[in-house]
């Protein structure tokens, strides 16, 4: 037996509410000072994502190395709002724009990449990153006719690799 529930559909502002009173509080129980600004970015379809960025100083202790620990502090909001509103609201947690200013340089390294590939007929292989960082290589690349990309592994081992393509 298959047993389908609707998803509830709440309020963006009551979303955006609780979302940065567990922001929040879990900077509180980290001990961290920062203020958090919040911008709701429209989409054509389903539910609008909700942007939170934390300003502050000595903010790396929430980036963590290569975003990780960001990463897991963004997966805990999405999960405690989303199991209080009973909704699956989109919700990103950034800090001082490190994930634009991430994008930006894994942009410019995989075009440098895509050359070099195209230069040396040698495929290369990037370091294992997370599912948003190879997703990135992948847009970058996808209109380079000299050079094709894929992934690689699995878990937290998942590489893109770059290969020259062939005529």
């Amino acid at each position: 037996m298959v047993r389908v529930t609707p998803l509830i559909s709440v309020p963006q502002g009551d979303v955006t509410e609780r979302a940065k009173a567990v922001l929040e509080k879990l900077l509180v129980l980290m001990g961290v000072e920062g203020s958090i600004t919040s911008q709701v970015e429209k989409v054509t379809e389903g539910t609008p994502s909700v942007t939170f960025n934390i300003h502050g100083d000595d903010l790396g202790i929430l980036i963590g190395r290569r975003g990780q620990t960001l990463s897991s502090l963004q997966y805990l909001v999405r999960l405690m709002v989303n199991l209080q509103t009973k909704s699956r609201s989109p919700i990103i947690v950034d800090i001082e724009d490190y994930k634009q200013r991430r994008y930006r340089v894994l942009e410019d390294f995989a075009r440098q990449i895509a050359e070099q590939v195209k230069v040396q007929d040698r495929s290369f292989t990037f370091e294992p990153m997370s599912s948003f960082e190879r997703r990135i290589i992948h847009i970058t690349l996808a209109d380079y006719s000299e050079v094709t990309t894929k992934s690689v592994g699995s878990g937290k081992e998942r590489q893109v690799i770059v290969l020259p393509k062939k005529v």
